[in-house]
C-alpha cells in the first residue's frame, strides 16, 4: 500500500469536472468501509453523499468552475481546537485512497451551497468542508510547487528521509495552493507549523500526512514545538 500512496500522491491533481458514471460496486463498498474506519479512528464524521447535485448547483459552484459534481465527502466533526487539523490528515488519507480506487477529488472549502449540502451533525459538531469525488473528465494539472528550501529549516545536512518528506509535503492540495507550511528538523524529531492562511491548520493535517508517506514514519516522530 505504501508504494501505491507514493503514486497516488504523484497522480492526484484537483477535478472539478466530472462524467455521470455513478460510484457503485465495489468501489463504493471500499470507499465507504474506509471512510467509516477513518471515523472510529479520529473521532470524526465523515459522511460520503452520492447523487446529491444541489450542493454544486447554485452560483458559487459556478465561479469555482466545478461542472456535474453529484458526489461528496462532508467532513464533519467537533468544533474544538484540532478537529481542523485532523480533518485535513483524515481528509487527505480518503483523498489519496479515492485516487489507488480509480476515483478524482478536490478539496472544496468556500465555493459550494453549504446550506443544500446534505449531511448530519449533532450539538457541538460542524461541518467543516466537502471534498468533491467522482469520475473525473481529465486526471487534472500538477499545481506549481515552491523550492523546497522556502518550506523546510535544518541546522545541518537533512537526510534523504527528510527531504522525500518535504517533497510529498510539497505535492500536497493546499488552500489556493498557498503552501504556507514550515518542515523542522532536530535529529530525527520533526515539526510541522501551519504559517498564517485561510484554511492553515487544514492544510498543516493534510501535509503532515504527505510528510509521512514520504519519509516513512519508522524514520522519525512528530512534535508539537514549533
Amino acid at each position: 500500500m505504501e508504494m501505491n500512496l507514493l503514486q497516488a500522491i504523484k497522480e492526484r491533481h484537483s477535478v472539478r469536472s466530472y462524467t455521470d458514471r455513478p460510484i457503485e460496486g465495489r468501489v463504493r463498498e471500499e470507499l465507504q468501509a474506509f471512510i467509516e474506519q477513518c471515523n472510529k479512528e479520529s473521532g470524526l464524521r465523515f459522511q460520503l453523499v452520492l447523487n446529491e447535485p444541489q450542493a454544486f448547483a447554485g452560483l458559487m459552484a459556478h465561479y469555482g468552475k466545478f461542472s456535474n459534481v453529484r458526489n461528496y465527502i462532508a467532513l464533519v466533526g467537533g468544533r474544538g481546537a484540532g478537529f481542523e487539523e485532523k480533518c485535513g490528515y483524515f481528509g487527505e488519507k480518503v483523498v489519496l485512497y479515492a485516487q489507488t480506487l480509480g476515483l478524482n477529488t478536490c478539496w472544496v472549502a468556500l465555493t459550494y451551497n453549504k446550506g443544500k449540502t446534505q449531511f448530519a451533525a449533532d450539538r457541538g459538531e460542524k461541518l467543516h468542508l466537502v471534498i468533491a469525488i467522482g469520475y473525473g473528465t481529465e486526471p487534472g494539472v500538477p499545481h506549481r510547487s515552491k523550492p523546497r528550501e522556502k518550506v523546510m529549516q535544518v541546522r545541518t545536512a537533512p537526510p534523504d528521509w527528510f527531504l522525500r518528506g518535504v517533497d510529498a509535503a510539497l505535492l500536497a492540495p493546499t488552500a489556493v495552493n498557498q503552501q504556507k507550511f514550515l518542515f523542522c528538523l532536530d535529529g530525527n524529531v520533526v515539526s510541522a507549523k501551519a504559517g498564517m492562511g485561510f484554511y492553515s491548520k487544514i492544510d498543516r493535517g493534510i501535509v503532515k500526512y504527505h510528510f509521512e508517506i514520504g519519509a516513512g514514519t519508522e524514520n522519525f516522530q512528530w512534535t508539537e514545538k514549533v
